[in-house]
């Protein structure tokens, strides 16, 4: 362990590295502080800049944009009541009203050193279960990896929508995306109807881009973005908390750890589930609930814990199996593809520069953003106080260049287009565009797993049912998809008694 340590370090102390680590986290407060695009579609924009990167860099940036969001979104929930990330939707609840009561200082400083504990906590998670978990994936054939794949979507499925038939017909449809192009196994086309751009199938960043960056201005423009600045009050001469603050707090840190990198690790959890579920926690154990929403301390400590340590938790599914379990890891997990480095079991074995260093640069970011994360708290409000249609033009722009510069092909541009107006319908008609990038992505795999199990064992199918880790990850996800419909069975029987 002490020799992984000192490699991740000499790799992320390369001056190159370290100038990636601080961009992506200043970036990532930056994007969390303003609501509206969030780190899904900032990524998806900032995609294309990372092919010019080596492969240790653009990891290292991406990361660093995804939990500086947690940071950024922190610092507008207490100081203006405006949530900038989902995930800080709950701490504005006790941190405004802390605000409004002259207690900003205490209520940013719990929040950063809350952030920065659970992130710290959810690393050390990271490296001492990563060598587990890497033996138990090495047991993994292709008939348990097809089968890991298929309740990862259904478990993201099940979470991500209220509907889950539609979240289904997105997965199918992704999947079928998939699909398009050369055929892995055989070398011929498939669904390319002789479009030359078709021949290398649908790329993943044009679809991201459309998805979450033109349709994510698309639904602001239509919608409107309010722009009610307030002026926050009583900031406070330290941002300290005291010693009472500390104690108040110190149990919901402590929970708020734990809860958000074990819910983190889950597909379809991350830092969102994280947060309500340590809100909701923190409430049930308070001595004071009736606090809650007035301004209490633990309100703010617990869920800006929860969702740091959930973001860090997000990473040992992609790490250890290969298996992303949200959309900011799947547009992670196509980096790690577009350089050519496979996560999974192997990744310790035959990229080790690239694991350590991604971890040690996550202790480096954690203490970049508790350095920077307050001092910046007035250079932020100015940002918000920018009109946010003069953002739009720039985004489209960029997302346009981005595009172009990748295989400098005006096709893409239409599909980046195309799929720009289909997120912005399936954002009205309440279709999930998370689930179908997931299931893009995870579709090759699991085509390959699968195909590669009836090659081996002479194409009978039993074999993902006999055997024993692959028939149970199919149970859990039958189970995953039958529980809802009963649910929502016995709701509507109850709702029928009640009116009998």
């Amino acid at each position: 362990m002490v020799d992984n340590i000192l490699l991740g370090l000499q790799v992320v102390l390369q001056p190159s590295n370290i100038l990636s680590c601080f961009l992506g986290g200043l970036l990532g407060t930056l994007i969390g502080v303003l609501p509206g695009l969030g780190p899904v579609g900032a990524i998806a924009i900032l995609l294309p800049t990372t092919f010019h990167l080596t492969p240790v860099q653009a990891i290292i940036m991406v990361s660093g944009i995804y939990y500086g969001a947690q940071y950024g979104g922190s610092i507008t929930s207490i100081l203006l009541n405006i949530p900038g990330e989902a995930s800080s939707i709950v701490t504005c609840k006790d941190g405004y009203q802390m605000a409004r009561r002259g207690r900003a200082g205490p209520a940013l400083g719990i929040s950063a050193f809350g952030s920065f504990i659970g992130g710290t906590v959810g690393i050390i998670f990271l490296m001492v279960l990563a060598f587990p978990l890497v033996k138990l994936g090495l047991t993994f054939g292709p008939p348990e990896y097809f089968s890991l794949m298929i309740v990862g979507i259904v478990l993201l499925t099940s979470l991500s929508s209220k509907s889950v038939i539609k979240s289904l017909v997105v997965g199918a449809f992704g999947i079928f995306l998939s699909t398009i192009g050369i055929d892995p196994m055989s070398g011929n086309p498939r669904f390319t109807f002789k479009i030359y751009t078709l021949m290398d199938g649908i790329g993943i960043v044009p679809v991201a881009m459309g998805l979450f960056g033109i349709a994510e201005i698309l639904t602001n423009i239509e919608t409107g973005i309010k722009q009610e600045i307030y002026e926050p009050r009583g900031l406070g001469a330290s941002i300290y908390p005291t010693l009472r603050d500390w104690i108040d707090s110190k149990w919901a840190i402590v929970r708020g750890t734990f809860i958000g990198f074990f819910l983190g690790v889950l597909p379809g959890g991350g830092a969102i589930l994280a947060s309500f579920a340590s809100y909701v926690v923190e409430k049930k154990f308070s001595r004071r609930p009736e606090m809650f929403g007035k301004g209490a301390i633990e309100g703010v400590a617990g869920p800006e814990t929860a969702n740091n340590a959930g973001a860090q938790g997000s990473f040992i599914p992609l790490l250890a199996f290969g298996i992303p379990c949200n959309v900011v890891m799947a547009l992670l997990l196509s980096i790690f593809i577009i350089h050519g480095i496979t996560p999974g079991p192997l990744l310790l074995k035959d990229h080790p520069n690239v694991f350590w260093g991604l971890v040690m640069s996550m202790y480096l970011g954690n203490i970049m953003l508790l350095v920077l994360n307050v001092p910046l708290i007035g250079i932020w409000i100015k940002f918000l106080k920018i009109p946010y249609p003069l953002f739009f033009p720039f985004i489209i722009l960029f997302c346009l260049v981005g595009v172009y510069s990748l295989n400098n092909n005006i096709a893409e541009l239409v599909i980046m287009i195309l799929f720009g107006v289909l997120g912005y319908l399936m954002r009205k008609f309440e279709y999930d565009p998370a689930v179908l990038v997931l299931a893009m992505v995870l579709g090759p795999m699991m085509e390959t797993a699968f195909r590669r199990s009836l090659i081996m064992y002479q194409e009978h199918f039993y074999i993902f049912f006999k055997r024993p880790i692959s028939l149970g990850l199919l149970i859990l996800a039958a189970f995953l998809l039958i529980y809802p419909i009963f649910r929502r069975r016995r709701h509507f029987l109850l709702e029928d008694a009640e009116e009998a």
